[in-house]
């Protein structure tokens, strides 16, 4: 364990043996990575330099571990540019430019015509950049832990206010598109592994973990990720419970097909137990025959 101290906070660091590949990793690494920090902060004055004393943008705001205030050495920087109507295309249009007078950028992700951009930078930090019209900005729970630099007209001061007040609760139409596709991905295993199409089954396999801790949200009254990104579901700044993370460990799998079998039967009894917590806390059908009749075509 390193303990890495900045400014009035610090960064514990984990390094758990898991391999000599892992450990390798982790000395060539280290030096440049306890400096992460530092060039984070860099590049924030370079960002609020720049977007500070632009007229035409109204508000910039952080999202993320930033605007959570609970980063790690990795975080990125998650940020979001408010810009007048009449401007947004040209700023859209410029977004990469836009982020080259920040620092060194080695190359972007994203589409063209969108209105976002990431750009990695030299120092191994990357930003998230996305620009918004006045209108986009609506209360959301997903705007409950920003932290304002800039808001010319208390837009997001208000917008922040109304988004404290929301909560998250799941909804029946919710559970059943998540169920359904619980149950999809176990078929579509088979039908993968009887082909030999083994990183298709992997990659259902993972949908299944990733299914059971969407589950595990919607009970605990967690807003759940968008489906497909395990961002802090893992980790110091997981919601999860203790035997929660110990059962996806549990749930780790080779390419071996008898184990990624294995590892579905294991699955699937938690499925169970939380698709029953849902369903009655909703006051609908579990229907444990049916479920139990199509899980067993492929048991």
């Amino acid at each position: 364990m390193y303990f890495i101290f900045h400014k009035d906070s610090f960064y514990i660091i984990y390094i758990v043996g898991v391999g000599k590949e892992c450990m390798g990793l982790e000395t060539k690494y280290r030096n440049r990575d306890f400096t992460l920090p530092k060039y984070r902060e860099e590049l924030i004055r370079a960002i609020e330099g720049d977007l500070l004393t632009d007229e035409n943008i109204l508000g910039v705001f952080y999202g993320g571990s930033l605007g959570s205030n609970n980063t790690d050495l990795y975080s990125d920087i998650d940020l979001r540019i408010v810009v007048k109507d009449d401007v947004f295309e040209n700023y859209k249009l410029n977004k990469n430019q836009r982020t080259k007078k920040w620092g060194r950028v080695l190359f972007f992700e994203g589409f063209p015509g969108s209105n976002y951009t990431v750009a990695h930078y030299d120092t191994f930090i990357k930003v998230d950049v996305f620009y918004y019209k006045v209108q986009d900005i609506q209360p959301s729970i997903w705007l409950q832990d920003i932290k304002i630099i800039h808001d010319t007209n208390d837009l997001l001061k208000n917008t922040l206010e109304k988004s404290a007040k929301l909560s998250y609760s799941t909804n029946v139409q919710e559970v059943e598109i998540w169920r359904t596709k619980f149950l999809a991905y176990t078929h579509e295993i088979y039908r993968r592994l009887m082909r030999k199409e083994i990183y298709y089954a992997l990659n259902c396999l993972d949908n299944l973990r990733l299914s059971v801790v969407t589950g595990w949200y919607m009970d605990a009254g967690f807003q759940p990720n968008t489906f497909g990104d395990w961002a802090k579901l893992q980790g110091n700044r997981s919601k999860l419970s203790e035997e929660q993370l110990d059962l996806l460990e549990q749930w780790y799998s080779s390419q071996d097909p008898d184990e990624i079998f294995n590892v579905v039967k294991k699955i699937i009894p938690e499925f169970l137990k939380v698709h029953k917590k849902l369903c009655d806390r909703l006051e609908i059908e579990a229907n444990s025959k049916k479920m139990n009749e199509i899980l067993n075509m492929v048991l």
